[in-house]
């Protein structure tokens, strides 16, 4: 895989970073940490060479400073809102992410339940949190007007009626599962009630997207538009960073307009706002760590693709989300792309027209394109895999790697006995009889070898996947598009 990003020089400047503003501020700086801290896979996406937990790396540089709270909105708990790249629900997450960090030697202090209105299923999270003795856990609670009703959040009524979360470490780094927490909000309460028992404590945003210091129009800020197409969010000139240093810089739309109302809300606080600008609240330095722009730019466009492809099978899937194709087709015509600016979306197409079968292909690194079609025995994304790692580990394309009299038992097993309605091999299967054939075959071997060599690859079916191909093709780090067409 080219790679378009320095990944060892972004834990560095960025660890850096985050020490200069932590001692602009003196006692504690609350960092809000927008975005996924772990598995953070758009980003490796868009900039070629970011690993998905390199958020989590550059914080493990500065883990004697600091310390994790998790914050969640007892909303989310309320109506069991699930993860959508994971499949589990948010207070499922929060263990989760709780044992991710501690078992990396970071210090989670504490989970901090947002919006919280007595809600029964909140209560139940905080009594099972506490039953298993592993954080302290606070409640904060909605604020009629919020954020608009400066003058009630800046009193006793307001921030000063949550919950004041304890902290012992100069950098708080504030998370949650998924948007809409309310992390801001918990950072902000923060700041009015260390205030107030004469703690000076500052806050920042860590926010990997949009990139600021690149243009508006950079195919990584634009996927990232894409990324958020469900949201409309639309990335912005921050025009408050123009006016104050005579500098161009990219924020997003809900920054900017909320700015006025956070200004206010820290010159409620301090008696002064320390920010000009949205942008000076960020301490994101990914845009300087880009070494090849054009490897960055065109993956970029590949995820614009994906997220379009992606999109539509959700509708097929039944789901009511025009607003988002619309905004996808919209983004594709401003970067004046299209499907068959995907070359393996056009050699599926192209093998489908032959076949008259569900097809898929793949563009290997060095830009082959292998394709393979439905066979009796095998599903097209199992027969891709087959036909890939062959050519990747020199192994002539006639060779058979899994003999027939292997693949009929499974067949009859996965039919006859778990009653299943198709008999083809899936992905996960065809991984699983390379590994027990390369103990005796060196072919089969050489194969399995070469999966590493799919990182990084796309892929195109012209069929929609079931969930366990689309699950393997994540994890061998395949960018995925399918045809938003069931089989």
């Amino acid at each position: 895989m080219r790679l378009g990003f320095d990944n060892d020089k972004y834990l560095r400047i960025q660890s850096e970073r985050i020490k200069e503003r932590i001692a602009k501020f003196g006692d504690k700086l609350y960092l809000e940490f927008g975005g996924k801290l772990y598995d953070d896979y758009h980003a490796s996406r868009v900039l070629p060479g970011f690993h998905p937990d390199s958020k989590l790396k550059m914080l493990m540089q500065l883990k004697d400073e600091a310390e994790i709270v998790i914050v969640i909105s007892a909303e989310d708990i309320e109506k069991n809102k699930i993860r959508g790249d994971l499949g589990i629900t948010y207070d499922k997450d929060v263990l989760r992410l709780r044992d991710v960090f501690t078992d990396r030697g970071l210090y989670v202090s504490s989970v901090v339940i947002t919006h919280f209105n007595g809600q029964a299923s909140a209560v139940a999270f905080r009594e099972r949190l506490e039953r298993l003795g592993k954080v302290r856990v606070y409640y904060h609670y909605l604020i009629e007007g919020y954020p608009t009703n400066v003058e009630l959040i800046d009193s006793d009524d307001g921030f000063g009626r949550n919950d004041y979360v304890e902290t012992t470490r100069p950098l708080i780094v504030v998370t949650a599962p998924g948007p809409g927490s309310g992390k801001m909000a918990v950072c902000l309460s923060q700041l009015y009630n260390e205030n107030r028992r004469g703690v000076k404590a500052g806050y920042a945003k860590f926010e990997t997207f949009p990139i600021w210091s690149i243009p508006l129009k950079h195919p990584v800020n634009v996927a990232y538009e894409a990324a958020t197409a469900d949201l409309n969010d639309v990335n912005m000139i921050d025009h408050f960073h123009l006016e104050a240093y005579g500098q161009t810089a990219v924020n997003y739309n809900r920054d900017i307009e909320i700015f006025p109302v956070l200004n206010a809300i820290f010159e409620g606080i301090y008696g002064d706002s320390p920010y000009k600008s949205p942008t000076d609240m960020g301490v994101n330095m990914a845009g300087f760590c880009i070494c090849d722009d054009d490897v960055c730019c065109e993956a970029s466009k590949q995820e614009i693709i994906r997220r379009y492809y992606t999109a539509l099978c959700n509708m097929t899937d039944g789901r009511n989300n025009d607003q988002e194709i619309n905004k996808l087709s919209l983004l594709m015509k401003q970067m004046k792309l299209s499907t068959a600016d995907r070359r393996c979306t056009v050699a599926a197409y192209e093998r489908k027209l032959r076949s008259g079968t569900p097809c898929s292909a793949i563009e290997l690194a060095d830009g082959t394109l292998i394709t393979a079609e439905t066979s009796a025995l095998l599903g097209p994304s199992a027969a891709l895999l087959l036909n890939a790692t062959k050519h990747l580990a020199g192994i002539d394309h006639a060779t058979k790697l899994i003999p027939q009299d292997m693949i009929v038992p499974i067949q009859r097993m996965k039919t006859s006995m778990l009653h299943g309605n198709n008999p083809r091999l899936h992905t996960d299967e065809v991984l699983v009889a390379l590994a027990v054939l390369s103990q005796t075959d060196d072919n089969c071997r050489k194969a399995l070898d070469a999966i590493p060599k799919l990182d990084g690859c796309q892929v195109h079916a012209t069929v929609m996947l079931s969930e366990v191909d689309r699950k393997i093709f994540k994890k061998l780090g395949c960018g995925l598009t399918t045809d938003p067409v069931k089989k």
